[in-house]
């Protein structure tokens, strides 16, 4: 039997959406075929949750002490969170944030000791955790941190969609400083190796949007197109990346241009996500791309407004989980053939047990 890929999942807010997603996610019998789960919470937390969600009654839980024991066919907890996390839906406490950030440090430190293969992150609440002294705008400046990357790339995928963006968490008036011909070198590079390595594209194309309306309109409407954006696409071709444009952002997507490339590039968070989520919300997958690991998220946040009802869509979380899977396998296949691509029997495919036909 192939390794199935253990996923970590942290339970984020205990306040929001989390544990119901999750919940429904898992109770899909076929996805405890594709992984072994483990989630980071409490199990008091989630019966309480499992009691809103009646028709979730059949999932099979085993409480752990190590992610070392998890077992298949069911949802392994770690519970890293205190039995008494005081349980308030749609509140944003400090209780709640305190609990996400200790499910998300345990399940960090699983993966830094090689005990999960890959990290699903739950939703947030940014501001209650920011003033519980967290120190990051979110989970992908957290995560290059506890893994020392120096790069990152907020990478918003699905199957046939994928926008990074150069400029993450950054309010707008800051956008415009920070962006200068060498990051988007480096992002477009952090993405042409991500679509080969984690989404097994052969020879991927990425466009690349501008940052003033209409692309700058040749200057007219901003510099930055001629003096930064299409140098730093000229420096990306002359290395061998497949970067086009730039792109005026309304035009490209009211003309479904995003499905002619591989991915495209946006220059900050809501020129980029606003569209995503028009056209993927319910099957969108947040992946940090540029990491020495694979974690995804739902594209969406802690949804207070419907928690605890019984209202929250687990298909976001249920792609992110089959995205992490994928990625997974698709590195571990990326590099075996690049250890040594003169070997022929590296291109014989995933090992599997040889099939003897009868004579």
């Amino acid at each position: 039997m192939a390794h199935r890929i253990v996923v970590g999942i942290t339970q984020g807010d205990s306040n929001g959406v989390g544990y119901e997603v999750i919940i429904k996610a898992l109770s899909d019998s076929r996805m405890l075929d594709m992984c072994v789960p483990v989630l980071y919470g409490n199990s008091r937390t989630l019966g309480l949750y499992r009691k809103m969600i009646p028709e979730t009654d059949q999932i099979s839980t085993n409480v752990i002490n190590s992610a070392a024991d998890a077992r298949g066919k069911r949802l392994n907890i770690i519970n890293c969170v205190s039995d008494q996390l005081p349980v308030e839906p749609g509140q944003p406490t400090e209780a709640g944030a305190k609990a996400a950030i200790q499910a998300l440090d345990a399940a960090v430190k699983d993966l830094k000791d090689g005990l999960i293969d890959a990290l699903v992150t739950a939703p947030i609440n940014k501001h209650t955790v920011a003033a519980l002294g967290f120190g990051f705008p979110g989970h992908t400046e957290y995560l290059m941190d506890k893994f020392g990357s120096t790069e990152g790339l907020m990478f918003m995928c699905t199957d046939t969609l994928k926008i990074g963006l150069v400029t993450n968490h950054e309010p707008l008036g800051n956008v415009v400083t920070l962006i200068d011909k060498d990051l988007i070198v480096r992002k477009l590079r952090l993405m042409d190796v991500s679509l080969k390595r984690d989404f097994a594209k052969d020879r991927p194309t990425i466009a690349v949007l501008g940052l003033n309306p209409h692309a700058g309109d040749a200057g007219y409407l901003g510099a930055e197109e001629k003096e930064i954006v299409i140098p730093a696409i000229d420096q990306a071709n002359a290395e061998g990346i497949l970067a086009f444009g730039p792109y005026s952002p309304d035009g490209f997507f009211a003309s479904n241009m995003q499905y002619k490339f591989d991915a495209v590039l946006a220059m900050y968070h809501d020129q980029g996500l606003i569209p995503f989520k028009v056209l993927a919300f319910d099957k969108g997958v947040n992946f940090t791309a540029g990491l020495p690991i694979v974690r995804t998220s739902p594209d969406h946040g802690t949804g207070y407004d419907i928690a605890g009802k019984n209202l929250a869509n687990p298909a976001s979380l249920t792609a992110a989980i089959y995205m992490a899977i994928d990625i997974c396998r698709n590195r571990m296949e990326y590099d075996e053939l690049s250890s040594n691509p003169l070997e022929i029997k590296h291109f014989e495919g995933p090992k599997r047990e040889k099939t003897i036909l009868p004579e």
